[in-house]
């Protein structure tokens, strides 16, 4: 694997968790598997007043308790660490900024090359780039600069608009890395291939040979210490209008002319582009919106989500997206796609299934076995394809059986994780599996008319924790003939396990 050129990432938010949780260890693994280039210099910058000691002191206890480490290559890594206090806030302060960057040219042999990473409030992500050109620091005509922010990219549509001109007006659109740490899964990145390099595959992936496609993203867990910011955001926000968006346009996208960023994303943008606008009548027959309340599970009491730290206790923030949702294209035309996500149901599990057209033969009928194609992206990653065979004994009467692929089963397997794939790829210029402006905006667009309908208030149902979710959200399939695959955290269990 060629090495990115050497450069200088600076992390603002860096006292921050996701800065401890998060990126510290993603670049020390990187690091540890000589992944990142010859020299470099991390530099955190917040407005917490430490030294450079202070800052490699504090980052590498956090390290070694939570982390595999090898001392020796942990010393080496924690030189390359320093830290600047700043008031990101304040544009002048981004002198003695621009000047430690300086430094790093000679001591780290930077040549210029810059990652600036917005792990902050999103409050900043405006502000931090005008202060960056304020000092000339956008400016590529010594190396080049990129600008990494996380979600969430705006709010609502004329908030993700109002941003988009915000950065824009100091950095370039091929400086700019829009980071979805799903799309940085290797097995979302899987989707690509398994599609278009099986030729067993791709020509039966339409609406001639699919019935339905489900894709679901539970979470079992609630929001824990988040309280404060998902009552301000929501289900619809928070995963909803970016990571399953995001997934679904992998599954319907059409083949890419070439594997590189802007055929990958040419592609998924055509596919947001055609989601069926959302009438009133779609938002009230094909969505359901809930939040959970407070259940015993196998002797454990959970609470509900307005007992949650930080949550209004008359909070309607919804915890459940449940979706019913088309694409208007040729492949895809009348093929219902089904989506849901939320907190504190029975499983953590995220996946993708493929559910094909029954057998035409009347021989068969109702009885003929369904096939399914199970691509697991978290956890137990792997790929389950389940079919017909036939029962021994008399006669021709089927069951369904399965074949599976476990990723851990491949030898000397190095998976990199979410955030070191996307790091790596943000230092060697491929923007592929970052999210373009053209196709934020389309998903914001798409999303509008939900964040619309939710804030009315009768249109949020409860559902206990440790369940499925409101018994609407069955619904959706029900009213169809369908079910909803009700997953276990083992791909390849078929029984449900975790009750």
């Amino acid at each position: 694997m060629v090495k990115p050129e050497n450069n200088a990432i600076v992390i603002f938010g860096a006292s921050g968790d996701l800065t401890h949780r998060k990126l510290i260890p993603a670049f020390y693994h990187l690091y540890a598997n000589g992944l990142l280039p010859e020299d470099f210099a991390i530099l955190g910058v917040s407005r917490t007043a430490y030294s450079d000691q202070d800052f490699r002191d504090k980052l590498r206890s956090a390290l070694e308790e939570n982390e595999k480490t090898d001392a020796t290559t942990l010393t080496k890594f924690c030189q390359h660490l320093y830290y600047q206090a700043l008031n990101t806030s304040d544009a002048e302060e981004y002198a003695v900024l621009k000047q430690r960057l300086d430094i790093f040219k000679d001591t780290h042999h930077t040549r210029g090359n810059a990652v600036f990473y917005l792990a902050t409030p999103p409050s900043l992500y405006g502000v931090i780039p005008e202060c960056l050109a304020a000092h000339g620091l956008n400016d590529e005509a010594d190396g080049w600069k990129n600008l990494i922010v996380e979600k969430p990219f705006g709010y609502d549509l004329a908030s993700a608009i109002a941003l988009d001109k915000q950065i824009h007006a100091c950095f370039q659109e091929h400086q700019i890395y829009r980071i979805d740490h799903y799309l940085g899964k290797e097995t979302v990145q899987n989707l690509l291939v398994f599609r278009f390099a099986n030729g067993m595959f791709e020509p039966l992936w339409n609406r001639n040979f699919i019935d339905y496609v489900e894709i679901t993203a539970s979470e079992a867990l609630g929001v824990e210490d988040r309280g404060g910011y998902y009552d301000g955001a929501g289900a619809v926000r928070d995963m909803f209008q970016n990571h399953l968006l995001q997934v679904l346009a992998m599954v319907g996208m059409e083949s890419p002319a070439a594997i590189n960023a802007d055929s990958i994303r040419d592609e998924v943008v055509k596919v947001m582009q055609s989601f069926k606008p959302l009438s009133d009548d779609d938002l009230h027959k094909n969505l359901v919106l809930g939040q959970y309340t407070e259940s015993d599970v196998r002797g454990k009491h959970l609470p509900g989500y307005r007992q949650e730290h930080g949550v209004n206790d008359e909070s309607r923030t919804e915890t459940y997206v449940g979706m019913k949702m088309f694409i208007e294209n040729w492949r895809w035309n009348g093929v219902p796609f089904y989506v849901r996500t939320g907190k504190r149901l029975p499983t953590r599990v995220t996946e993708v299934v493929i559910h094909f057209k029954k057998t035409p033969h009347p021989v068969f009928g109702a009885n003929a076995p369904e096939n399914k194609l199970i691509i697991r992206i978290q956890p137990d990653e792997g790929i389950l394809m389940s079919f017909g065979l036939k029962k021994p004994g008399a006669g021709f009467e089927s069951q369904e059986v399965s074949m599976d692929f476990h990723y851990d089963k491949i030898e000397s397997l190095n998976m990199l994780t979410a955030y070191e794939r996307l790091l790596l790829d943000c230092m060697k210029q491929d923007a592929t599996l970052f999210a373009r402006t053209d196709a934020v905006k389309a998903c914001w667009k798409f999303v509008q008319p939900i964040l619309d309908y939710k804030e009315q208030p009768e249109h949020l149902f409860g559902y206990a924790a440790g369940t499925w979710g409101p018994k609407e959200a069955d619904e959706l399939l029900s009213n169809d003939g369908r079910q909803w695959r009700f997953p276990c955290k083992n791909l390849a269990n078929t029984d449900y396990c975790e009750l």
